[in-house]
């Protein structure tokens, strides 16, 4: 496992914004950030999501939507996010990867483009 920094802002407000640290995490679905951190840039939960935690406990958690920019990576992009509880670390999840069109490489410890398949054709990203 690794770290990246990730820029994270409201994307009605982006001056509404804070960088962290972010363990990249291809086994979490979704991205992970802090309540207290999210309702400081005002993002609002849209739904909830159900899931299992990695010590097998299960829970509800709110889920929203903000802007990620990622440390050496391109673009802005909008990428969903659980609300987790104060204190907990920050995820770098499945979801905001595939939107980055990004692959983990965990020997360089570095994301890298990935290919992507759209309607049976071969893309690169």
């Amino acid at each position: 496992m690794f770290k990246k920094r990730v820029r994270v802002s409201n994307s009605n407000k982006p001056e509404n914004y804070f960088e962290e640290e972010f363990w990249v995490d291809t086994g979490a679905l979704y991205s992970f950030v802090p309540e207290d951190y999210l309702k400081k840039i005002n993002i609002e939960p849209v739904g909830t999501r159900s899931l299992i935690l990695a010590d097998g406990r299960q829970d509800t958690r709110l889920l929203g939507f903000c802007n990620f920019q990622i440390e050496s990576l391109e673009g802005i992009i909008p990428c969903p996010v659980i609300f987790g509880p104060p204190n907990s670390l920050f995820h770098l999840g499945a979801s905001a990867l595939e939107n980055f069109g990004v692959e983990v490489d965990p020997v360089q410890k570095k994301l890298k483009p990935m290919l992507s398949v759209i309607g049976g054709f071969l893309v690169s990203s």
